[in-house]
């Protein structure tokens, strides 16, 4: 099977995992379990939570000790089944825990995507700044297929989304095994020192400013992403307490509207080679940031009658606000650092925007 396809195969299904419930979690947890709002914001802190350590911690064991497809493969297993055993859960404090577990099998495996992706495209022989976005945009095209199938099938407030989930991820834990091997490259000897044995490398990066400027940056505008995660469907959902929009579109399929944002994503994916190449990843990164403030500023004012094209905007500014910092930020970091630290670089990084962030 050609390598590029196998990639996208993985790219796929490994926010498709995701893209089934992060966004219409809340209809289910207001609409159906009716639990409150406190509770709620607890459970996406599970997210932030989980990444201030496993990404980091991932990366130094698939920099040290284990191949990182295999590492990937396993993390994906244990969290099918603990989001298989969320519809069981009948007590918000329970659900905390359990999604904080699952969050700490599925946050690293972000991270081991790119740490994959790169080591096989460049054993190959392939440009990863140019060959692996084109790869990447079916992630997001991943996470939009989810999403529709959530909200057409009328399942974005019921327990489905998190067995849609669950099987997804089971079924990328056994593709897993199958890529390519991605071995630790982090060679040791008896001579040496703790932070090597510890395999805390990576954390050296900050004594060099231009990376630890993008990692304080990096924190910034985490806090962004995870802010329209948690409340963009249910932000549109609520319109249906106003009478005049209770029948819109927007309320009906708020989770459809939503998915533009990925829609975005896709095509402004396959832009970065130009932008970092044009630009460099200051420029790309300050872009991104002015882009943020587009996405809340028109979402915020927008409503689903005469304010539509706010919303719909707003969805399409995103796709810049994410890809300029994100999908950029892990290419600036695989270019940056020594492959000896790869994976415990890309950890670093999703604990600053994931984590801190």
């Amino acid at each position: 099977m050609n390598l590029k396809f196998r990639l996208i195969v993985m790219n796929f299904l490994q926010f498709f995992v995701w893209g089934a419930w992060l966004i219409t979690i809340a209809n289910y947890w207001f609409g159906t379990k009716q639990w409150g709002s406190t509770e709620f914001g607890a459970i996406f802190l599970t997210l932030g939570i989980a990444s201030l350590f496993m990404p980091t911690l991932t990366g130094i064991i698939a920099d040290k000790w284990i191949n990182a497809e295999k590492l990937y493969a396993i993390l994906h297993l244990l969290s099918g089944a603990t989001v298989f055993y969320f519809p069981f859960i009948n007590n918000p404090n329970t659900f905390f825990w359990f999604m904080l577990l699952a969050m700490c099998f599925y946050m690293p495996t972000i991270a081991l995507t790119n740490t994959i992706g790169y080591n096989a495209l460049k054993t190959k022989g392939y440009d990863v700044v140019k060959d692996f976005p084109p790869i990447r945009v079916f992630g997001t095209i991943g996470f939009i297929a989810a999403m529709w199938i959530t909200n057409l099938t009328g399942n974005k407030a019921t327990e489905v989304q998190f067995y849609i989930s669950a099987f997804a991820s089971f079924a990328l834990g056994l593709y897993s095994f199958t890529l390519p091997k991605c071995p630790p490259q982090l060679k040791t000897s008896g001579n040496t020192s703790w932070v090597k044995l510890l395999g805390l490398d990576a954390f050296k990066l900050f004594a060099n400013y231009k990376m630890a400027l993008f990692f304080i940056f990096s924190m910034l505008l985490g806090a962004s992403l995870q802010l329209t995660n948690m409340y963009g469907d249910v932000f549109l959902d609520e319109f249906k307490n106003i009478p005049i929009y209770a029948d819109s579109f927007v309320v009906r399929y708020s989770t459809i509207i939503m998915s533009i944002s990925q829609m975005s994503e896709t095509l402004f994916i396959l832009t970065i080679p130009f932008f970092l190449k044009k630009f460099g990843i200051k420029k790309v990164m300050l872009m991104s940031m002015f882009a943020w403030v587009l996405r809340f500023g028109l979402f915020g004012f927008g409503n689903p009658a005469e304010g539509l094209w706010m919303i719909i905007l707003s969805c399409i500014v995103y796709g810049m606000a994410f890809d300029f910092f994100n999908i950029s930020g892990a290419l600036f970091v695989e270019t940056q650092c020594d492959s000896s630290i790869r994976a415990s670089a890309q950890g670093l990084f999703m604990m600053m925007t994931n984590g801190f962030g």
